[in-house]
């Protein structure tokens, strides 16, 4: 079995993809820029590389034929010395992009990860792009509001997402790595159904016992909360107005993951009865 690498395999996706490749019986490596053994599986080998400096990738990627990509940044300023160098070892990547990004735009207009997507197409490399929706666990950033208070405040609460697992995103992402087939497919990955935000939060309150109301925050006050936390206005501006275009156009559903794994992505519900206690008060 061939070596893979995995880029950002501590993340909430990451480290269920190394997980089944580990269960695969697949060599795996995790990509760090001090690594150390701390939160990986056994047998998971920690190796040192740095996206900002792609030259020291290259000992990283000796002897890997396939790497899973999570880029991690709010730009792809560093993306094409990178891309670079994976094309340098590996044959195939599976690239973690966005539901967001379409065929029909130029990728300057389908933001970082149509960029991303581009220059890989471009390469030598063979590729599999998930282009994932929401993602369910983002839901965490509500979890310190409703510990404390039982409330959330935020925008857009009638707006529906279709919020997918983090396990189901890996579960493609490996077979698309472990197995043939895979090699230029642009997967459209969702949950099963389309919830409400503020539905979202009135489940986490059934899944942990705990009555949990949502309180409409003007954007406007949003766009402060996420100029501090993110920075980057343009980014910010795109979220809250893809948000806002929700309300009366609800995120698409695909069945993808079932398609691929043969098994229905999980609900919003299993997702936040598996989270239950990151959001139960201490």
């Amino acid at each position: 079995m061939p070596d893979f690498l995995v880029i950002g395999a501590t993340g909430n996706v990451g480290r269920h993809v190394v997980s089944h490749l580990r269960d695969a019986g697949a060599g795996v490596r995790a990509l760090a820029r001090r690594p150390t053994a701390g939160g990986l599986p056994a047998g998971v080998r920690a190796v040192q590389g740095d996206l900002t400096d792609p030259g020291t990738l290259d000992a990283a990627l000796d002897g890997v034929t396939s790497v899973f990509l999570l880029w991690p940044f709010l730009t792809a300023e560093a993306a094409p010395a990178v891309v670079d160098a994976l094309a340098g070892h590996a044959r195939h990547v599976v690239y973690f992009s966005a539901m967001s990004v379409r065929d029909d735009l130029e990728p300057e207009e389908n933001g970082i990860w149509g960029e991303v997507e581009h220059l890989i197409e471009r390469s030598t490399l063979d590729w599999t792009f998930l282009r994932v929706g929401g993602l369910a666990a983002n839901t965490l950033g509500w979890a310190d509001q409703i510990r404390a208070e039982g409330v959330v405040r935020w925008p857009y609460g009638a707006a529906p997402r279709s919020l997918i697992h983090e396990r189901d995103i890996a579960a493609v992402a490996a077979r698309a790595l472990l197995e043939d087939g895979h090699a230029g497919a642009k997967y459209v990955l969702t949950g099963p159904e389309s919830v409400t935000q503020a539905d979202q939060v009135r489940i986490i309150g059934e899944e942990i016992g705990r009555s949990v109301r949502w309180e409409e925050l003007p954007p406007e006050q949003a766009r402060e909360q996420l100029l501090t936390s993110w920075g980057d206005p343009a980014f910010v501006d795109g979220a809250l107005g893809y948000w806002a275009s929700l309300v009366a156009e609800p995120e698409r559903v695909t069945h993808t993951v079932e398609e691929v794994t043969g098994t229905p992505a999980r609900t919003f519900r299993e997702w936040a009865r598996e989270h239950a206690g990151d959001f139960s008060p201490v």
